[in-house]
């Protein structure tokens, strides 16, 4: 599929969706969109936003668990409101908070907001993800799920120049089944892997 002079491929095992690898942003291109975002850890309605992740997840978190934000932009409001509940949370994000020192145990939970859609290469980050996270833990993901293809060209999500890769249910089922996790979706555009 070519849309905008763009070509964009599709796995046929996993069913995401991708930008051809060379028409990829630079690391300098997706800073400067990076630096664009108003996510404030106090906005209201950004934190209204991430309850769709945040209130799930706290849920079923063990007291005083020990979390990591992965990509947790210049504002992490996520990490905040785990905090509040009496969780602690690592930071990490390759612009942001790039020096990370990951639990030598392990995390109980690992997010990824708005994230994986960024990834150049996300089944090496899953992998890494996979490693850092206990036996149990929980990897809680929300990005847009594309539905159908026709609406690929007008979708926004699409038009963000730093979003490469597009996810459907399909492909957090085939991300389940590759890892043996458990799989379950909470909220819209969240998934919750579970790792046995």
């Amino acid at each position: 599929m070519t849309v905008d002079g763009k070509a964009y491929y599709r796995c046929p095992r996993c069913r995401a969706r991708f930008l051809d690898p060379a028409r990829r942003p630079t690391a300098g291109a997706e800073f400067a969109e990076y630096e664009k975002h108003q996510n404030e850890p106090s906005d209201p309605r950004y934190r209204a936003f991430l309850s769709r992740l945040a209130d799930p997840l706290l849920a079923r978190l063990a007291p005083h668990s020990h979390g990591l934000d992965f990509g947790c932009g210049p504002g992490p409001a996520l990490a905040a409101m785990l905090e509040e509940a009496g969780h602690v949370v690592d930071l990490y994000d390759p612009f942001y908070q790039p020096r990370f020192q990951p639990a030598r145990d392990g995390y109980d939970f690992i997010t990824c907001t708005e994230v994986i859609e960024h990834c150049h290469h996300p089944r090496d980050e899953l992998r890494r993800l996979d490693g850092h996270l206990k036996r149990g833990g929980i990897l809680a993901v929300m990005t847009c799920l594309q539905s159908d293809d026709a609406r690929f060209a007008n979708w926004h999500y699409r038009r963000d120049p730093t979003h490469v890769v597009f996810y459907r249910e399909a492909t957090f089922e085939w991300i389940a089944r590759t890892w043996r996790w458990t799989l379950d979706f909470p909220a819209r555009d969240v998934a919750f892997l579970v790792k046995p």
